[in-house]
């Protein structure tokens, strides 16, 4: 249940990108859900390759590379989920920390655990 949660969490954070960043655009919720899904994926089992190969570039930026590998996929899956529209590389740099913020939040609100 928890993921499914997060799932919906991550695919509000992609249909509310559209409006801090005019460059990516969501057709509607359902392709937000099916692009929170192809991310999810992709930062799965790509990314860790992709920063494995690209170590010494990620070790000699003190860590910087990440956002470029992280920009470079958030563009990549724009170009291949019909109906999610990213602009360019910089749209998927920009759009990739501003996505990371509105989930991060969302799931710091939601599934925030009560002590009492």
């Amino acid at each position: 249940m928890r993921l499914l949660l997060i799932w919906f969490i991550n695919a509000a954070a992609l249909f509310m990108l559209q409006y801090l960043m005019p460059s990516i655009r969501v057709e509607s919720f359902g392709v937000a859900l099916f692009a929170a899904l192809v991310l999810g994926f992709i930062n799965t089992f790509i990314r860790p390759l992709l920063v494995l190969l690209t170590l010494p570039a990620t070790l000699l930026t003190l860590g910087l590379f990440i956002f470029v590998i992280n920009g470079l996929l958030f563009w990549c899956v724009g170009t291949f989920v019909a109906g999610f529209h990213v602009g360019g590389f910089w749209s998927g740099f920009g759009g990739a920390i501003l996505y990371s913020i509105i989930s991060w939040t969302l799931s710091a609100v939601l599934l925030a655990r009560n002590p009492a």
